[in-house]
């Protein structure tokens, strides 16, 4: 079943449940909650009494299970112990990661605290991402990827799977595409042919432990930070099992079209393959772009989701 892509909450909702979820951390004595941003899930700034910063994420519902959630911050901890920089998750009274609060219907909401990290998302000026940021991601991806690989699963470790399927089959995670208003019978058949090609390739290319495993799934422009000097990913809320390959389609969504995404793509494999050599069987899937050609067709999917839940106007359809 695709997850819902919209939240039926009004903002001062959101900012009430907010306030309850930080009752479970009693070391914060908050001075300002306010609603960063909402997109599939809702983020919160919080300011305490010292005037430290923090991201409360308080997440949508009927996308991830509480052992879900658990399983991205146990991974995010294991991330950290190899010296990889990611979000730093804050821990409640009970030591339990993730806060469960009710909604006036009684419905459960999870939230997760996180330290701020201050900077700037690359999506934020587009024109200005250079080769050079497209060779940092690449490396880190690469050092995610090595993790990875080597890591053993803990027990009842859970994310969702990101195959073909998965990301643009009828009742894939982010919606059904074929949904969207507006798409012409002329479009669904191109963008099926495609499809298709895509799933005959991947089938060919297999699920080897070397080429399918966890991934961050969601790398685009707005989850990569600028902080001073350094460049971190955040929001690994989409993580899961997928191809490896993922993650560079996932880069350049949204920004394929525009004139350097070549050379980004360049440097992002640049950087990557200094950790992280691609084969002759890579290759042949990257250079055909056979994958990079499904991912985008999930954020359509998205789009059909949230406009049949009423999240989005007609007239952001063209209707």
């Amino acid at each position: 079943m695709a997850a819902k892509q919209n939240d039926s909450l009004d903002d001062a909702a959101i900012v009430r449940l907010a306030h309850e979820a930080l009752a479970a951390y009693p070391w914060l004595t908050p001075r300002l909650v306010d609603l960063f941003c909402r997109s599939e899930n809702a983020t919160l700034r919080v300011i305490d009494h010292r005037n430290q910063r923090y991201a409360l994420r308080l997440h949508r519902p009927d996308y991830h299970t509480l052992a879900g959630i658990r399983s991205e911050l146990c991974w995010l901890q294991a991330l950290q112990a190899d010296g990889i920089p990611v979000p730093q998750v804050r821990l409640p009274q009970d030591d339990q990661s993730v806060v469960t609060v009710r909604t006036a219907d009684g419905s459960p909401r999870y939230a997760v605290l996180f330290d701020w990290i201050d900077g700037e998302v690359l999506q934020s000026d587009v024109n200005r991402v250079r080769h050079a940021d497209f060779v940092v991601l690449g490396e880190i991806t690469a050092r995610l990827h090595q993790q990875s690989r080597q890591w053993l699963l803990p027990a009842g470790f859970s994310r969702l799977t990101w195959d073909h399927d998965a990301m643009v089959g009828a009742q894939g995670h982010c919606g059904n595409w074929r949904e969207v208003p507006g798409l012409r019978p002329d479009d669904c058949v191109l963008i099926e042919n495609c499809l298709r090609l895509t799933a005959d390739t991947l089938r060919n290319y297999g699920k080897p432990p070397a080429r399918f495993g966890l991934i961050h799934a969601d790398l685009r422009l707005t989850n990569v930070m600028r902080c001073q000097d350094d460049t971190r990913v955040i929001d690994f809320d989409d993580c899961g099992f997928g191809w490896y390959l993922h993650d560079v389609a996932a880069a350049i969504s949204f920004v394929e079209h525009h004139p350097v995404a070549p050379e980004w793509v360049a440097g992002w494999l640049e950087g990557y393959q200094r950790h992280c050599p691609l084969g002759a069987e890579d290759w042949s899937v990257f250079a055909g772009a056979f994958y990079a050609a499904a991912y985008p067709i999930t954020g359509v999917g998205r789009i059909a989701c949230r406009y049949r839940a009423g999240a989005l106007p007609r007239a952001a359809m063209g209707r």
